[in-house]
């Protein structure tokens, strides 16, 4: 059996060792293990190319570059499978910019031009790095922050505003376009969400849609265009906001007339609490559709304060949970920030699991970057969640069954004391203590 540990006292990351599984008599602090019964299939984890992730990475060298894109997709880095991108401008952006000139009607001005100075050469080399085989390949999710400023009812492309009812059908050949120009770039968009946050009015790039204007949208333009365009693959996901109201926004576009038909699942993000439950419910009542966490970061503007292992401890205790609750993918937000948190339009800052400061051509992973590894390292496409049981609250547990055959336990200790742990499995595992304040990941 591999032990990985990951400690912030001792910066011992992923140290890796190997431990003994035999008979055990004790039944105590027990965590079972049942790989008999599986849930969900895993698709991947990855991080998203924002415009200023790509920028921060061209102005660094080429050296500190590789070690960005090793870092996150290599072998010996967070083994990332599946990214996140945005169609034309978002938040972390250096401002707002569309791919067609303003008041085009018939998307003849249409082009990609913008992103291939940065975003398509940094997809492009973190392609490169994974390989062309499937189950090594890197899978792509897309997402709107807004349509372009004259088709919608505010004018302008931050600060919330509605899509015209005018615009339904250009803004859904917008997509098709897109999804064309990436193609002829390499780069296939497996999934697209409709609207990032569609329920809120942000100072960036927003645009609200309630759950009926979103199914009418998809079933009514969006689904069909798709297929019309022969890209009838590319899966659509709703919602792509907060867990709390998941479910009843997954309810209500579902019931929509016509989209339970191209809607392939529902989008989450982690901004207003854990909302496990939520997800868990959208199973019970769609089991047919899939859940991927599509957004995730620490925003400066609520936990400037936080230490690094409590910031870590977050991505953690969400991961585990998302997993639990049934989520087949997981994009971290940014894959790369400046010592700043951005470069962000509306100055929103955040912090990433890589930060750098190009002007010293220096990378810092983060404490975060680390925790993710338990998760994204080891836990392999195609995996099935397995059942656990655990004796105590204190420790958070996940479990899954690689395709391999191979059992991947995901055991978090965020108190201040070791916690006693019996890893068991009919009859075989080991005796181990938890430290305080860490994660640690059994392989067998």
């Amino acid at each position: 059996m591999k032990q990985i540990i990951t400690r912030d006292a001792k910066k011992q990351y992923w140290e890796e060792s190997e431990v003994a599984r035999g008979a055990v008599k004790d039944c105590n602090h027990v965590v079972n293990i049942y790989p008999e019964f599986t849930g969900q299939t895993i698709q991947g984890f990855g991080g998203a190319f924002t415009e200023a992730s790509t920028y921060n990475y061209s102005k660094l060298s080429p050296e500190t570059q590789k070690e960005v894109i090793e870092g996150y997709f290599g072998e010996n880095g967070l083994k990332y499978n599946m990214a996140r991108t945005h169609i034309h401008s978002c938040d972390f952006a250096l401002g707002n910019y569309t791919y067609v000139e303003e008041g085009d009607r018939t998307l003849e001005t249409f082009s990609i031009s913008h992103d291939k100075e940065n975003m398509i050469p940094m997809i492009q080399e973190a392609m490169q790095t994974k390989g062309k085989a499937d189950e090594d390949a890197i899978w792509f999710l897309a997402s709107p922050w807004s349509p372009p400023a004259y088709m919608k009812t505010n004018g302008e492309m931050n600060h919330g505003g509605k899509l015209k009812e005018e615009y339904f059908e250009l803004w859904a050949q917008y997509y098709v376009k897109y999804i064309k120009a990436y193609r002829e770039e390499g780069i296939n968009i497996r999934y697209i969400t409709v609207q990032n946050e569609p329920d809120a009015t942000q100072t960036w790039d927003s645009c609200r849609y309630t759950a009926e204007e979103e199914g009418n949208f998809v079933s009514r333009y969006l689904g069909p265009a798709l297929e019309k365009a022969g890209l009838g693959d590319v899966k659509i996901l709703v919602w792509d906001h907060n867990k709390e109201m998941a479910f009843d926004r997954a309810d209500q576009t579902l019931s929509v007339e016509g989209a339970e038909k191209y809607i392939y699942g529902v989008g989450v993000h982690w901004y207003t609490g854990d909302h496990f439950e939520s997800l868990e419910l959208i199973h019970r009542k769609y089991p047919d559709k899939h859940i991927f966490f599509t957004e995730g970061c620490v925003e400066y503007s609520r936990f400037a304060d936080s230490g690094e292992v409590q910031k870590a401890e977050m991505y953690a205790h969400d991961i585990l949970g998302d997993l639990k609750s049934g989520i087949e993918a997981y994009f971290d937000w940014n894959l790369l920030l400046d010592e700043l948190g951005g470069p962000n339009h509306v100055g929103n800052f955040c912090a990433a699991p890589m930060m750098c400061n190009w002007k010293e051509d220096t990378l810092e992973k983060r404490l975060s970057y680390y925790y993710i590894g338990h998760f994204s390292r080891y836990i392999k496409r195609g995996a099935k969640q397995i059942a656990t049981t655990r004796y105590t609250d204190q420790i958070e547990a996940v479990a899954f069954l690689n395709p391999d055959g191979s059992r991947v336990a995901v055991l978090l200790n965020k108190t201040d004391q070791e916690i006693p742990v019996t890893l068991l499995e009919k009859g075989e595992g080991i005796e181990t203590n938890i430290a305080a304040h860490s994660i640690v990941t059994y392989v067998y």
